[in-house]
């Protein structure tokens, strides 16, 4: 009888003590949802940041100097692809092992991740738990009051989302790593290693990283072209969006169905794509460094390629510092840009693009509010594709100075790889591998504040919004 009520005292107090655990979990996420998931996706890029600095991450054996570590956690889990070390032969297999995880773990995004682990603990998705995804795959739910416009994703399916979102992470993976064993294999490389590097050059692809697991990165690859589309399409599929796949996947046959968001994201990022390789053959085609040796095939095929990993896919086949300086700036818009919201890719996602150029549309033609596929888009949304676009360039031109201070470096290749890291993109002229240590910590800071995203920022900074109950009198300034 004694040892029965020791074991029921026991069980009490471990309920008591994962009740108070989940009772102040539930309490940070009750006081700010964004606040709490930047706290978790801080807390892992920490803990990556120990696991790199062991001397069984690095091949050598050696500790990883606490800045590169620090860069190389927040890289990986960012999903970013830059690196101040060489990725394929500064680890150890346990370090390659831990990019790989991170990048899988950083690819699933903030708040989708914040909600997971929510829903572990508290072995339920409840409605806090679900406004925290809705949040990610919609940004203007974090705005008090209703939200006008049809949703990508509702609350009630973000249950669905989350199961969406590891599903097609897996299916996408395991599909692209199939398809690039006979590339492995071709390039001589045995059976183990072909289906390692399968996999993570899979996983790098469909999380918009860009890191490569085999010395010479695609230089081996240079002429294989079905490696080359694989990861194009892995690239894509993942700029895409998981509320985009998740409509797709539910109606893929039925373009009438598709919500404003799926219309705008899928419209923009073709254009983007077409228009963007058209632009580096144009202005590529003749240099010797890059395509200027190319034939007429290859050079269109190499432009497409750039044009994808420009968005945020972070691999390239020519070296970064070659391009004309005309081709460094639209790299740098392109990468400003992005892929789409709630997606691996970083940016200032293509329907905040969207929403800007359908206001400049709609001024020009006199009309009182944006319209696009049928439906009225609220002049909120313009509102804060503006803050987004302002704090982005904020963030930018603040690393810029600071790199360009700290370095004395060319100001097209600082501009080049700022850009990259606040959009989470991988490419570099070779600057961030030749930065300093108080260089490194800036571009850190750059990369982290790129992927948790400037909504996500600026809401969990604004703990909340105060309601103002009178108008002031209304005066207008000049513009233009």
């Amino acid at each position: 009888m004694r040892a029965q009520r020791v074991a029921r005292l026991g069980r009490v107090d471990r309920r008591s003590w994962l009740g108070r655990l989940r009772d102040a979990i539930d309490a940070l996420v009750k006081s700010s949802p964004s606040r709490f998931a930047i706290l978790v996706f801080a807390a892992l890029i920490l803990l990556f940041t120990l696991l790199f600095s062991l001397p069984i991450a690095t091949a050598d054996g050696s500790i990883t100097p606490l800045h590169d570590a620090l860069f190389t956690a927040v890289s990986v889990i960012c999903v970013t692809g830059l690196a101040t070390v060489d990725m394929a032969t500064y680890w150890s297999p346990f370090g390659h092992g831990l990019v790989y995880l991170g990048v899988n773990i950083g690819g699933v995004g903030v708040l989708t991740l914040a909600t997971t682990l929510g829903f572990v603990i508290s072995r339920r998705l409840g409605l806090r738990a679900k406004l925290m995804a809705a949040s990610d795959t919609n940004p203007s739910r974090i705005h008090v009051g209703p939200v006008a416009e049809r949703q990508a994703v509702r609350l009630g399916e973000v249950g669905g989302l989350l199961f969406t979102v590891a599903i097609s992470a897996l299916v996408i993976e395991a599909a692209i790593a199939v398809g690039l064993m006979p590339s492995m294999l071709a390039a001589g490389y045995d059976v183990g290693h072909s289906i390692w590097y399968s996999l993570y050059y899979s996983a790098m692809a469909f999380t918009n990283t860009g890191f490569s697991p085999n010395p010479g990165g695609l230089l081996p690859f240079e002429h294989d072209y079905w490696m080359q589309s694989l990861l194009m399409i892995g690239v894509f599929l993942g700029s895409l969006g998981f509320p985009v796949i998740f409509a797709l996947a539910r109606a893929w046959k039925q373009p009438r169905k598709w919500s404003v968001h799926v219309k705008l994201t899928l419209t923009t990022t073709v254009i983007l794509f077409v228009a963007g390789a058209a632009m580096f053959l144009l202005l590529e085609h003749a240099n010797p460094k890059t395509y200027g040796h190319l034939d007429a095939g290859p050079t269109i095929f190499q432009s497409f390629f750039m044009s994808a990993m420009t968005r945020s896919g972070g691999f390239a086949t020519i070296d970064m510092h070659d391009l004309y300086g005309s081709s460094q700036l639209v790299s740098s818009m392109l990468m400003f840009i992005g892929g789409g919201s709630a997606s691996t890719a970083g940016g200032i996602k293509v329907t905040t693009l969207a929403v800007l150029f359908l206001a400049a549309f709609a001024e020009a033609r006199g009309n009182p509010s944006m319209e696009a596929f049928g439906r009225r888009i609220p002049r909120d949304m313009l509102r804060l594709s503006v803050s987004v676009v302002l704090w982005g360039a904020t963030i930018v031109a603040g690393a810029s100075i600071a790199i360009l201070q700290i370095t004395k470096a060319p100001f097209e290749n600082v501009l080049f790889d700022v850009i990259s890291a606040f959009a989470t993109c991988g490419l570099s002229t070779g600057l961030t591998a030749e930065l300093p240590p108080e260089g490194v910590y800036v571009m850190a800071a750059t990369m982290f504040m790129g992927r948790v995203g400037t909504v996500t920022l600026a809401a969990a900074l604004a703990a909340s919004q105060r309601r103002q109950l009178f108008k002031r009198p209304e005066e207008r300034p000049i513009v233009g």
